[in-house]
């Protein structure tokens, strides 16, 4: 597990304008102190006005890597219901071509059931919505085909209860050897057992910090069933922002530090302030603890 804690932003790509991420991921690019940063992956807006502007996340994704260099990135998370995992593959592979080797591949089931708002999604783009048990079956399939495309050096075929490919093979290869690390976000239990098997990081959103230590430590008991040492899974937090109140921010910050969560990830509402990122170094990072 990573010790020594690791700050990004999230940038929401709904309720904003192309220009306006440019300028905050450019800044924050710059800044040491901000070393990763992420966007979201929804269709539909999920906040605001319900018809207002969202962009979709795996090609903005590319388009921000190219105008980066250092900063690590990706979504957080992937719905896994939106995409084929061979495809899903080809593109993320694509993205760590086009960032020179800095994706951090977040995957995740997908919207719960119960969020209508973002469940209209799937039906605005003739998307079928597959109830929870079969999406996350088809979720831990997904991880295990994935990584195969990512390091297997022949076409192959596989044959799951809910995947089958024929002749798969993946070419170009990521930039990272062996792949570019698994960022699974989620909760439930059940996804909780795939991230036991599958993550290098686990993301969980931030709020209610006993249900988040909660977590952690079921996560801790999947890992042991299946021997697994549990600390080679760095804790994620993703934390809402507030611009009035960063003590507040901070003091969320610290309880997740204290938590064991080292990877922190910091959403950013829109509108964006100018000089945004800076002030989140300031303001948030360089005073947390």
């Amino acid at each position: 597990m990573t010790t020594k804690p690791q700050f990004g932003i999230m940038t929401a790509p709904m309720q904003t304008s192309y220009t306006s991420l440019q300028q905050v991921w450019r800044e924050a690019d710059a800044i040491p102190a901000i070393e990763h940063a992420w966007l979201f992956d929804h269709l539909l807006p999920i906040a605001g006005e319900l018809d207002g502007p969202i962009f979709e996340g795996w090609t903005l994704l590319s388009a921000l890597a190219a105008q980066t260099e250092r900063l690590r990135l990706g979504l957080l998370v992937t719905s896994n219901r939106f995409r084929p995992p061979a495809m899903l593959a080809k593109i993320a592979a694509t993205v760590d071509v086009v960032s020179g080797g800095r994706l951090d591949f977040g995957l995740g089931v997908g919207s719960r059931p119960s969020h209508p708002i973002a469940r209209r999604e799937y039906e605005a783009h003739g998307l079928p919505y597959l109830e929870t048990a079969d999406a996350v079956a088809r979720f831990a399939e997904a991880c295990t085909v994935i990584r195969k495309l990512w390091t297997e050096d022949k076409p192959f075929d596989f044959a799951g209860k809910h995947v089958q490919l024929t002749g798969a093979f993946g070419n170009p290869k990521p930039v990272q050897r062996p792949h570019p690390p698994f960022v699974i976000g989620g909760r439930a239990r059940a996804t909780l057992r795939v991230v036991a098997e599958h993550a290098d990081v686990w993301n969980i959103p931030g709020g209610d910090i006993a249900d988040v230590v909660e977590r952690s430590a079921m996560l801790d008991e999947y890992c042991a069933e299946i021997g697994r040492d549990p600390a080679e899974i760095t804790r994620s937090i993703h934390l809402a922002v507030s611009y009035d109140q960063p003590a507040l921010t901070r003091a969320a910050i610290g309880e997740a530090l204290e938590a064991g969560f080292s990877h922190v990830v910091l959403g950013l509402p829109a509108p964006f302030p100018a000089g945004v990122a800076g002030w989140v170094a300031e303001e948030l990072i360089e005073r947390a603890g």
